[in-house]
Parts: C-alpha cells; sequence; structure tokens
C-alpha cells in the first residue's frame, strides 16, 4: 500500500469522524469552498516558498513542506468528491510520453 492510498483511506475514514474531532472532518463539514480557501491558501505558500528558494537546505525543505500541504488538501477535495488519488495517477500515466502541447490542444475536443 502506498503513502496514497493510506492517505486515501485515512481521508475516507475521516468522514465519519465528528468536525471536533479531526481537522479533515472539520473541513468536510464547511464544505467545498472552505477545502478550496484552504487550497488557495496554499497554493500562495507554494509560491512564496519558491520565490525566496535558494541554496539553503532550510529553505528547500520549507518548499517541500509548502507542497505537502498544497498536495495534502487537495486530496481532502478529491475525497470530498468522492474521488481518489489513483484516479489522477491514472490521468498522469495517460498523458505520460504525450507532447504537453498535443495534449492541451486535445482537452477541448
Amino acid at each position: 500500500m502506498t503513502i496514497l492510498d493510506q492517505l486515501d483511506e485515512t481521508l475516507a475514514q475521516r468522514k465519519q469522524a465528528h468536525a471536533d474531532d479531526s481537522y479533515v472532518a472539520s473541513l468536510y463539514a464547511k464544505g467545498t469552498n472552505k477545502i478550496l480557501e484552504k487550497i488557495a491558501e496554499e497554493a500562495t505558500e507554494v509560491l512564496l516558498a519558491a520565490k525566496d528558494l535558494d541554496d539553503s537546505e532550510a529553505r528547500r525543505r520549507h518548499l517541500i513542506g509548502e507542497v505537502a500541504d498544497l498536495w495534502f488538501h487537495t486530496l481532502i477535495l478529491l475525497s470530498h468528491e468522492q474521488l481518489s488519488s489513483r484516479a489522477v495517477l491514472d490521468e498522469l500515466t495517460a498523458r505520460f510520453g504525450v507532447s504537453g502541447h498535443e495534449e492541451k490542444a486535445t482537452r477541448g475536443r
């Protein structure tokens, strides 16, 4: 079982938890808009960490931590919408080896 599988399972379990007992359950209870706000907040923190990136180990770890926060909150959104990380991995697999320009051109078709 991969870490993504474990996270999917844990996030699904948090749907049964009380909002006072679980951060994830509290986000589920507040709904999609709150989850989206958290994703936007985390994305901004990634941008700021990347903007300030240099060769220092501390700043590199900071960026990794912020990306982990962004990924985590994105996984919460997927789980909230009854989707899994597997669906995203399958999509990435399907796109692998396809030119980015080609893939983008086919999206509207």
